[in-house]
């Protein structure tokens, strides 16, 4: 069971620390870059990333270590090892619902109602001036959520 454990923290550290570093850089650039340029075009521009990223290699990361954040807290509460088994359920919890499950709950829906709408008129500008508030509001959660889970998993590493 160590093994699998140890691998599966590893695993589970690189992935939500690549994950932080991706949502990272749209929270800190991209989007910003994106609110810089007429609506239409970062409609047009995130729309098309919203289709890329679903057949992307980033589902591959993204997906797996949610999985994994579930394998890591049931392996906590079968063998509780008091301050590493409460990391671990942090580490877990955080990526899980606050980055994994809240992209599910709010950008996806965000990014749905963005592809349904033409890149002109009032109510596209609209739409994209509250998109850019709302879905980088979320995106920091998520960062922020998947940096904090990385570094309990590393630290958990550093204890067992």
């Amino acid at each position: 069971m160590q093994i699998v454990l140890t691998l599966s923290l590893v695993a589970a550290a690189i992935g939500s620390g690549l994950v932080a570093g991706i949502f990272f850089a749209f929270s800190t650039f991209i989007m910003t870059a994106f609110s810089r340029i007429p609506a239409e075009q970062g409609i047009a521009a995130m729309n098309s990333i919203n289709v890329t990223i679903v057949r992307s290699p980033f589902m591959g990361l993204f997906v797996p270590t949610a999985i994994l954040c579930l394998v890591i807290a049931v392996l906590a509460l079968i063998d509780w090892r008091g301050g590493a088994s409460f990391l671990m359920l942090a580490g877990a919890a955080l990526y899980i619902f606050a980055s994994f499950l809240s992209t599910i709950i709010f950008n996806v829906p965000m990014n749905d109602a963005l592809a349904k709408v033409g890149g002109n008129g009032p109510e596209a500008v609209q739409l994209w001036a509250t998109y850019l508030r709302d879905w980088t509001w979320w995106n920091h959660v998520r960062t922020i959520a998947s940096l904090l889970a990385s570094v309990a998993f590393v630290r958990v590493l550093m204890i067992v």
